[in-house]
């Protein structure tokens, strides 16, 4: 199964693009052995429209073209789900056992993301009700990636 982060906006050059980076690369090593086919990103850019709706909207159609058939669909929202690591790293092993062709791990804009795509979503994630920039869900997420695939390995990293 392969891994694909559908991001609204592009993480400029500095320490948050190299630590989304340094987890990105951490989970191809380890996630390989464990059947998973890498995990990408792919960044789309902001919408331009005036209005929140408008933008939201524009971005939701951008989002929905770039996620393939047959995709397992993880609507990052904040009014999603709190879920423990394990419980991440449970779900992730049970889509790739289901032979699940893709996950994708949708970030939306500054607006979030449309209800349409929320409804389509299997699982919606939060990570708390704090609201984050999507800077840095980008990068929880993608150490919650790592860390889920360190359990899945009965690597020492997860000490919970």
């Amino acid at each position: 199964m392969r891994l694909l982060v559908i991001a609204v906006g592009r993480l400029k050059q500095g320490p948050e693009r190299e630590l989304a980076e340094r987890y990105r690369e951490r989970f191809d090593d380890i996630g390989r052995k464990l059947g998973f086919r890498g995990l990408e990103i792919h960044e789309l850019p902001e919408s331009r429209a005036r209005d929140a709706n408008t933008r939201i909207s524009e971005e939701a159609a951008a989002i929905s073209a770039a996620i393939p058939p047959k995709s397992v669909l993880v609507a990052l929202d904040e009014r999603g789900d709190s879920l423990d690591s394990g419980t991440f790293a449970r779900n992730l092993a049970r889509w790739r056992d289901d032979q699940a062709a893709n996950t994708i791990f949708a970030i939306g804009g500054a607006d979030g993301l449309s209800p349409e795509l929320r409804r389509k979503a299997q699982m919606r994630m939060a990570f708390g009700s704090a609201t984050w920039p999507h800077q840095m869900v980008r990068v929880m997420l993608l150490e919650q990636v790592y860390r889920a695939a360190t359990i899945l390995a009965g690597h020492p990293y997860h000490r919970a």
